[in-house]
């Protein structure tokens, strides 16, 4: 289990900045700039007081003295505040983009499972929403929390400067703003929680429904589809008015309180009695210093909501980081594998505990081609996910050339293996990048045309307008069912692994484009292990060894001969499909 449900909001917190503490020169740089920002305010409260001097006793050298002091003030603060803010907005934009890189890449390689259990629409909103709240924190809150908070530090230093007994009356009340500030941080951080969850689902709506658009026209689903994305859209609205509310309340209820204070300090002031040893031109000066010292702190608590939200979206993310990534304790490797596959009284089942595998033993000889068939939900494509580890079987073993799979290296064993699924997923690219995909994007010219030759790609690149170099938009929707099968089949086709998994390689073609792929794929199965999921079992009738599973089980194993003479459930199978 993640380690993260054990951290409290400001260990979060503390984690979060951890990103950037290479950058400490940049925070000291930034807490300088801020540093000259926040003394020119206790200076401006300063000069108030001596022109109100000036102006009941009148000094020839102040017409001079004052405008300048005026212009020195307002020159620093533009210094401090560049300075402050361009530093943390370099710390901060850092921070995003260390986040972001180090969450996108774990997810590339959490188990399979993590895919099953979270939708694409939340995995999405973590990487691209959940970040931005990170960006809050890091950004606007950083640059508030260092520019008010050390205004007020330096505000109260000059407020102490002036009279102790004072500033102590007007810090009596922040026992109370602390008190609203905890309450208020509790309810952000719980709004914000569920304002990112129904972010994930309004993505997942949005994402299902676009990707899906035309399935939901034919089947008349627009108005389902509506009001679940009204329905998401509307909790989200929801619970971000919960949060505008308690931001809205916050801020005025701090302000009443300090103007509580305020009010008791001009009281005060109003009977001689109390201030005997406080000058008029003190007090006024003391006045300015709370009416200054009154906004930092407003913006303060204002900041707060967005740390909030930033420790609720951190937490997510940090819940990712935490968990276990893909077992690769493995260490041995391969150069290129002979292909002698056995499953040795396999059990598997998902993580919900739906048993799909049970007692499954299978050898397959090097070289070999082996048809996995049955009815639907039979385990076929199961089986097969066991090969490149993309499950891993909770009983029972798994060898390669006599190997258990689990002893390679991962990158290495699924270097062994190339697959080709029934629902093939292109990039946005090119033909020839989607065919020389990820390691392969080195292969030369030559052997990404041989391979688009093979899967008889070249046949309708030729027709685009710059042949393999045609863009094919994303997901490769420019193209047929059958134009997508055809360069998936040469992405394998130039990978020449050992293993080759056929997971309804053809399903997408026509007869005519079925003929032809056929044809290369015999050539491809030519001297490497083969395993091939078919529905249409009229394709895998050469097959050297045909098995039958039904309900997670192998019922029948023979060659197509032998197991249409024993009359069993592949002959069932066989003679419902002729008839079809």
């Amino acid at each position: 289990m993640s380690s993260t449900k054990d951290l409290t909001a400001t260990q979060i917190y503390i984690r979060l900045l951890g990103y950037v503490k290479s950058y400490w020169w940049l925070f000291l740089l930034s807490f300088i700039g801020y540093g000259m920002y926040s003394l020119t305010q206790a200076a401006w409260a300063e000069v108030i007081g001596y022109m109100v001097e000036n102006i009941e006793n009148p000094d020839a050298q102040n017409y001079i003295i004052l405008p300048a002091a005026i212009l020195g003030i307002f020159f620093v603060r533009g210094v401090g505040s560049f300075m402050g803010q361009y530093s943390t907005m370099i710390v901060a934009r850092t921070l995003v983009h260390k986040l972001r890189v180090q969450v996108f890449d774990k997810i590339l390689y959490l188990p399979s499972h993590y895919f099953t259990e979270n939708s694409t629409g939340h995995i999405l909103s973590r990487v691209t929403f959940n970040v931005e709240q990170v960006t809050g924190a890091a950004t606007d809150a950083l640059k508030i929390f260092l520019r008010e908070g050390t205004t007020v530090i330096a505000l109260l230093g000059y407020m102490f400067y002036l009279s102790w007994q004072l500033t102590l009356i007007f810090l009596s009340v922040s026992p109370i703003i602390a008190l609203v500030v905890g309450y208020a941080s509790k309810r952000f951080r719980t709004l914000s929680k569920r304002i990112q969850s129904s972010m994930g689902d309004i993505t997942h709506s949005a994402s299902e429904s676009i990707q899906g658009y035309q399935v939901v026209r034919v089947f008349g689903g627009e108005q389902y589809e509506s009001k679940r994305f009204r329905d998401a859209s509307a909790y989200n609205r929801r619970q971000s008015l919960k949060l505008a509310l308690t931001q809205s309340l916050n801020t005025p209820i701090v302000q009443f309180i300090v103007s509580i204070a305020i009010s008791l300090l001009v009281f005060m002031a109003l009977h001689p009695s109390f201030l005997e040893n406080i000058t008029s031109e003190l007090f006024i000066k003391f006045i300015v210093a709370t009416g200054l010292v009154a906004k930092p702190i407003r913006m303060l608590t204002n900041v707060n909501s967005k740390i909030q939200k930033a420790i609720a979206a951190a937490y997510e993310l940090f819940a990712v980081l935490d968990r276990e990534i893909e077992k690769n304790s493995g260490t041995k490797t391969l150069g290129r594998a002979k292909g002698a596959i056995e499953f040795n009284q396999v059990d598997f089942e998902y993580e919900s505990g739906k048993r799909i595998l049970s007692d499954v033993s299978l050898s397959i000889e090097p070289g070999q081609t082996v048809a996995l068939v049955g009815r639907s939900g039979s385990g076929k494509t199961t089986l097969a996910n066991l090969l490149p580890r993309f499950y891993d079987a909770q009983s029972g073993r798994v060898t390669l050339d006599e190997t258990p799979l689990d002893d390679y290296d991962l990158q290495n064993l699924r270097s062994q293996i190339a697959l080709v699924n029934q629902n093939v997923f292109l990039f946005k690219g090119s033909l020839k990048d989607n065919i020389a995909y990820g390691d392969m994007a080195n292969a030369s010219d030559d052997e990404v045309l041989a391979a688009a030759k093979a899967a008889h790609v070249i046949e309708f690149a030729d027709k685009l307008s710059h042949g393999l170099d045609t863009e094919i938009g994303e997901k490769g929707l420019m193209l047929s069912g059958g134009q997508r099968q055809r360069i998936a089949i040469a992405r394998a086709i130039l990978k020449d692994a050992p293993v080759l998994v056929l997971d309804e390689a053809t399903s997408a073609l026509d007869n005519e484009s079925e003929r032809h792929i056929q044809q290369a794929l015999e050539k491809v199965m030519e001297n490497r292990t083969t395993i091939v999921i078919a529905h249409r079992l009229s394709t895998i009738e050469s097959a050297d060894k045909i098995v039958v599973l039904d309900q997670g089980q192998i019922k029948e194993v023979g060659s197509h001969s032998e197991l249409l003479s024993q009359e069993g459930l592949y002959s069932q199978l066989y003679q419902s499909q002729f008839k079809d």
